[in-house]
């Protein structure tokens, strides 16, 4: 400023069309089972482009709410409303290397983005679920369009003045505007958490982006807290317990 099952084996069909679900629900009985793997590979056709047809609509989400350092990143994105892409879903449900791929083309694509981040010591100071609201209200203050509807990701949102909400439990795998959102906060954030590895390479904050990871806690044990870390969650609320002790 994470993955996926499979449920029967489709060879080498990846992306079925519909004349190919037609044929195979004809002459299959593993019904269940495609229907969960069409739904895995297709989530084009399982994402909802919009919430309320005719308006302007912002899917929200943030990334690194429970990590043990490092900021929490929110990101607001207004979509075309045509646009769809066979990989967007939940950033948690796809791969980092599509997740890279998806980020500048929503970027690109997008009628307006933002991406916006609260650090540690803030968090610290108003707690994570105050900090992830006002990310998410950062980002929506730089959209270069202003919606009429916010879509939130989670079941709680500190209201934004001048536009409504709706809250969508688990939003991120249901609107694509909010699957698109969680591209771009995991990203952006992942890419940060990157960089402070240089710094700090020993916390593998390259490959755990601050989650409170084995290993992490394991670095955090031996090495003692970072500037970056967040001193009121779980095993560093401890040490600095100890410290102050």
């Amino acid at each position: 400023m994470d993955s996926s099952q499979t449920y029967c084996n489709w060879g080498s069909v990846q992306s079925p069309d519909v004349g190919t679900v037609n044929k195979y629900f004809k002459s299959s009985n593993d019904r269940g089972g495609f229907f969960v793997l069409f739904c895995q590979y297709n989530t084009e056709w399982m994402l909802k482009r919009f919430y309320r047809k005719g308006l302007v609509e912002a899917g929200c989400d943030e990334a690194g709410r429970g990590c043990l350092a490092g900021p929490v990143f929110a990101a607001a994105v207004v979509l075309p409303p045509r646009f769809s892409h066979s990989a967007l879903n939940d950033s948690k449900q796809v791969t980092e290397d599509d997740r890279n791929m998806l980020r500048p083309i929503i970027e690109r694509k997008a009628l307006a983005w933002a991406v916006a981040m609260i650090d540690h010591e803030e968090i610290d100071r108003i707690n994570i679920l105050k900090a992830s609201f006002k990310a998410m209200h950062l980002a929506i203050d730089q959209l270069t369009m202003r919606p009429e509807l916010l879509l939130i990701d989670g079941h709680l949102f500190s209201p934004y003045f001048g536009i409504v909400h709706q809250c969508v439990i688990k939003g991120d795998a249901i609107y694509a505007s909010i699957a698109a959102a969680s591209i771009l906060a995991k990203t952006h954030r992942d890419e940060y958490m990157s960089r402070l590895h240089n710094d700090h390479p020993h916390y593998g904050w390259n490959e755990n982006k601050g989650y409170g990871t084995p290993h992490h806690r394991t670095q955090i044990r031996k090495h003692g807290l970072s500037p970056y870390h967040r001193k009121t969650f779980g095993i560093c609320s401890e040490m600095t317990a100890e410290m102050a002790g």
